[in-house]
């Protein structure tokens, strides 16, 4: 039962009359969807001038009004050809429907080849990404050379990729692929032969593909968003589409080959890296992508916590946490177990599971009381990389890295919170874990804090690289609260005004050069969550929108379209050329941005036993409105400005929960409400 609040409050508001804020009511967000409706997708084009050679009815493949045939005569040089476009990124195993096949001269099957792209620039006779491509050992175990291999048989029948060959080591398929195109060729390898031959006739009356990640059609959608910005609006459902594309079951045949197949893992559901490449649940990654589920899909949680609990398993005797089962858990990765313990946060406060702390606050504690103790410097208090250890790229920056420190932070207060929840003992973990962020805090602004530039450096040291400004350690440092008004606001300036691209905000300064070519120039998406979040959180607002039309608009308005890159390299480039995983969690932050911060929905106590509603918005934003999962039930909000610009905000919250409604902004006391009614408060111009 909901009621009307007309009860005066803490914050100055105006309460109205509002009807529930509820999916049903707002149908307009369907649109949005990204998800095909059913768990078998077919192509919605050919692409006509990419077909050659002697092919009869290629739109067949699309409209299924006619067979496709291709004919290849013995000696012809052109190979017929066809690409199919499936519109946007998609993932899992191709079907092909054989109408049948006629052998040529030699009397091998004829062969087909294809090709699968994310991106039309990469596509060519070979996939832009192949397990192969990261096979190891001595020597590689390649399955394929760089396409999927057929030997069409004579009889109709479906085909579906499979990790396999048909023949011992012959006729190769890759099985399961992220990608738009697909290049189908009537041709074969001569390492094939026997078995096929680039001759012959192959009729196909239908492709199409099994999807393999999380089906998020619109009714499985626990919360939802949409605002007056439709842009916005799309790439809040892109990013939950890309993730949705990583939101699979763990498998031997088509996850990260370097090692990663974890008995631990296998059949369970996880968030994985990225769609294509790099199939393997890595904790950094889950900072975003798993925010961005628990926005959309509640239901997938079990995706984070499957992950969070098998790291945790295999937590080594100093404390360390292995950042994914890549190389049987051994890789070297010096910030990843501070984000098992923000990750950990995130998870006890978005669906309430307090049981998980307890079962696992003995991990926490040895990550932070055992592991990075034994790599701070005592003089500083900051913590020092370990030898041979890199971070979530890999960069070449040994020593005390403000990111490292600053990260370290963060982590502390995090775990402090989660420790309250628990028994006297754990809330004497939390004091003194306060205590210790305090003490970081303060050597990191003493130490890192550039009168020069009016930021921080990205190390504090002599030689290579000394000189660089970073986007993480000066997100961070604002991000966690290490930064004072006044240097928080310097440090979000000089970003703006030095690592400012029309793709995005690059993760170094014009300094990072030194540490390597193109730094200054590249962007991570993961890493301008941060960013945003922390002009967001300074009351930057029209910055924080400004970084997202930017970064998230740009990779919207290229090919695939519709999902989030790993990385984006200079002049809005894919960073790594056909390699890029251009359907990655880690950079879906936007999605999470635009529920925690335009619509204005956080908790403060686990599972929104408690909540905060504290929207903001830069002029040329008019309203908002959505809905964030609870285990107690949807909390709806709904916000408009009004004549004099002042922002009016309905919450619907569930019965059994309490929240605020504005007043973080202004540092003041926001409007006490209790959930199971409706309440309109009206927030004051400015806030």
């Amino acid at each position: 039962m909901y009621t009307h609040s007309l009860i005066s409050v803490l914050w100055p508001a105006v309460f109205v009359w509002s009807s529930p804020i509820r999916a049903a009511d707002s149908p307009s967000w369907h649109q949005y969807v990204r998800a095909p409706t059913s768990a078998i997708v077919r192509p919605v084009t050919i692409l006509s001038n990419h077909t050659r050679g002697n092919v009869d009815s290629a739109d067949g493949l699309v409209t299924g009004s006619a067979t496709t045939v291709f004919t290849r005569v013995d000696g012809s040089d052109e190979i017929p050809t066809v690409v199919v476009d499936f519109g946007q990124n998609v993932v899992g195993q191709l079907l092909l429907e054989f109408a049948g096949s006629t052998n040529g001269s030699s009397g091998a099957f004829p062969g087909v080849r294809l090709a699968f792209s994310e991106a039309l620039e990469y596509l060519t006779e070979r996939s832009d990404y192949t397990r192969s491509d990261r096979a190891q050992g001595d020597p590689p175990q390649l399955i394929t050379t760089g396409t999927d291999q057929i030997a069409v048989k004579n009889n109709p029948y479906t085909w579906e990729d499979q990790w396999a060959c048909e023949y011992d080591d012959q006729v190769c398929s890759d099985g399961l692929h992220a990608f738009r195109y697909v290049r189908i060729s009537l041709d074969a390898l001569t390492t094939d032969s026997p078995y096929t031959s680039a001759e012959g006739q192959v009729e196909i009356s239908s492709v199409s593909l099994r999807w393999s990640g999380y089906l998020g059609t619109a009714d499985t959608f626990t919360g939802w968003f949409e605002c007056s910005d439709t842009n916005l609006t799309q790439w809040w459902y892109n990013g939950v589409y890309t993730v949705e594309m990583g939101t699979d079951i763990f498998r031997t045949n088509d996850t990260e080959p370097r090692g990663a197949t974890s008995a631990t893992l296998l059949g369970k559901l996880v968030l994985h890296d990225g769609a294509k490449r790099d199939r393997d649940p890595y904790m950094g990654d889950l900072a975003v992508a798993s925010l961005t589920s628990y926005f959309s899909h509640a239901d997938a949680s079990d995706a984070t916590l499957n992950v969070l609990e098998d790291l945790a398993a295999h937590q080594r005797a100093d404390g360390w946490i292995p950042p994914a089962s890549i190389n049987h858990y051994t890789l070297q990765l010096f910030d990843y177990p501070l984000y098992w313990i923000t990750c950990s946060w995130d998870y006890v406060f978005y669906t309430g599971n307090t049981s998980y702390m307890k079962a696992h606050y003995s991990v926490l504690t040895k990550i932070l009381d055992t592991y990075y103790p034994a790599h701070t410097d005592a003089a500083t208090q900051l913590l020092v990389r370990q030898d041979g250890y890199g971070d979530y790229a890999f960069l070449p920056r040994s020593g005390s890295a403000a990111y490292y420190s600053a990260l370290y932070v963060l982590a502390l207060n995090k775990a402090a919170e989660l420790a309250e929840l628990l028994s006297t003992p754990a809330t004497q973990d939390a004091a003194r874990w306060r205590e210790r962020a305090a003490a970081v805090s303060q050597s990191f602004q003493e130490t890192l804090w550039d009168p020069s530039a009016l930021a921080y450096f990205d190390r504090k040291c002599t030689g290579t690289g000394c000189a660089a400004h970073a986007q993480d350690g000066n997100s961070l440092a604002v991000l966690s609260g290490i930064a004072n008004g006044t240097t928080a606001s310097a440090a979000l300036d000089y970003l703006s005004t030095h690592h400012a691209r029309f793709y995005g905000n690059a993760f170094y300064d014009a300094g990072g050069e030194e540490l390597g070519a193109g730094f200054s120039t590249r962007v991570y998406a993961f890493i301008s969550y941060f960013e945003g979040a922390a002009r967001f959180e300074a009351g930057d607002v029209a910055g924080a929108i400004d970084l997202i039309r930017r970064t998230w608009g740009w990779m919207a308005g290229q090919d695939p379209g519709t999902t989030h890159w790993e990385g984006i390299g200079a002049d809005g480039s894919k960073y790594e050329a056909a390699d890029t995983s251009l359907s990655h969690g880690w950079s879906t932050g936007v999605t999470p941005l635009l529920s925690t911060y335009l619509l204005g929905v956080r908790p403060t106590r686990p599972g929104f036993r408690e909540w905060a509603v504290d929207p903001v918005a830069t002029e040329d934003i008019g309203w908002a409105r959505g809905v964030v999962p609870t285990p107690y039930g949807p909390l709806g909000v709904s916000w408009e400005r009004d004549a004099a610009g002042a922002i009016v905000v309905t919450v619907d919250a569930p019965e059994g929960t309490m929240g605020t409604v504005g007043g973080s902004a202004s540092k003041e006391k926001g409007a006490r409400i209790q959930g199971g009614r409706m309440t309109v408060v009206t927030l004051p111009k400015g806030l």
